[in-house]
């Protein structure tokens, strides 16, 4: 009776989805029993991406299991597994592709990989696996690739062109991944937009944050086309300088040694510096002092405020232990007398009218 085969479907169905929680739960108990031995990033991926579709996988398994025992017309037995194995296939390519998108995610940095550690370069890997799934969909379904690219092809342009700011931030976004100009991590300058180590270079915008902790997200295509400067390529270390202005009435090469000697020590002791770069000092009159400007390392730009900081106050403190005067901006001032001239001007032309009534 069509009820009983009903009832023992139902009865397989049941079993096949029951195992499924049981094979789930044993096999992210072993994975997570491995993952404790190990550093490795790759468990934690694996047990992420096959937490759900390990269900699916039994769940379309009972509904074919299922099916065997129910008297189905011919007609739909065929779209019915062709149905089934469709899904079976996108859920597995779904599951690669999260795969794929953790080992980009946690491994793309180590190894030099040309796509970076990105949300998009995490996007570009999930849809080449998925893209080979639904080419692999099509071609079990029977469907020409070609006649229906070529179909497609007037609907692609018309969209293309509706979303043409859209698709240039994404593949300025490629093409900065591609060059590895600029990396996640990097500290770089914007001109006239600001200053930042990168986030994330996403499919349409970047994202910077700035040494203030504020969020700056620019699109693709508009970092693409600034000029930016990139602090940490090809080198993290940079030289950094102040400048510091003494008295004309005291001796250069006195001040320029113990400027000399007291950035030595300070590349030595402050944190962020750079111990392997040797100070230089140079000099250069000004209009009120003898200016000296002392350039030193520095490990990162990171470094940059609190290290120019620091320096700053040991040369100011060093000079005046040695007594060497720091001058202060010097300006002479020419005042004239407006009510004289005025007294002045006023017995002039007094004069000038006496004069006259002479005449």
């Amino acid at each position: 009776m069509y009820w009983v085969e009903l009832l023992y479907a139902g009865v397989v169905f049941a079993v096949v989805f029951a195992i499924g929680f049981l094979v789930r739960r044993a096999l992210t108990r072993v994975i997570r029993h491995w993952a404790e031995r190990t550093e490795s990033k790759i468990d934690d991926v694996i047990i992420e991406s096959i937490r759900q579709p390990i269900i699916f996988w039994f769940l379309v398994g009972g509904v074919y299991a299922a099916m065997g025992l129910i008297s189905v017309p011919p007609q739909f037995v065929g779209v019915i597994d062709r149905a089934l194995l469709v899904l079976l296939i996108l859920s597995i390519a779904w599951t690669v592709a999260n795969v794929a998108g953790g080992v980009v995610k946690y491994y793309g940095g180590r190894i030099g990989a040309a796509i970076q550690v990105t949300s998009l370069g995490q996007v570009i890997a999930r849809l080449a696996i998925l893209s080979l799934a639904v080419l692999i969909v099509l071609a079990e379904l029977g469907i020409e690739i070609t006649p229906l690219v070529a179909s497609l092809g007037i609907g692609a342009l018309a969209i293309a062109l509706a979303l043409q700011d859209t698709l240039a931030n994404f593949f300025s976004g490629f093409y900065i991944l591609a060059e590895k100009s600029i990396r996640v991590g990097d500290f770089i300058s914007i001109e006239g937009v600001g200053e930042g180590t990168v986030v994330d270079i996403g499919w349409r915008t970047t994202k910077i944050q700035t040494l203030p902790r504020n969020l700056l997200i620019i699109p693709n295509k508009k970092l693409a086309e600034s000029i930016v400067t990139n602090y940490d390529l090809p080198q993290s270390e940079l030289s950094l300088s102040t400048t510091i202005g003494v008295s004309y009435d005291e001796d250069p090469d006195k001040v320029e040694q113990i400027l000399l000697d007291e950035a030595t020590k300070a590349t030595k002791e402050l944190p962020g510096a750079n111990p392997n770069f040797t100070p230089l000092i140079r000099f250069a009159p000004a209009e009120y002092s003898l200016n000296f400007t002392v350039i030193w390392g520095a490990s990162s730009i990171r470094e940059r405020g609190q290290l120019t900081h620091l320096m700053n106050k040991r040369l100011v403190k060093r000079l005046r232990e040695e007594g060497i005067e720091i001058p202060f901006p010097v300006r002479t001032l020419y005042i004239r007398r407006e009510e004289g001239r005025a007294r002045r001007r006023s017995a002039h032309r007094a004069e000038g009218k006496g004069n006259a009534q002479k005449g």
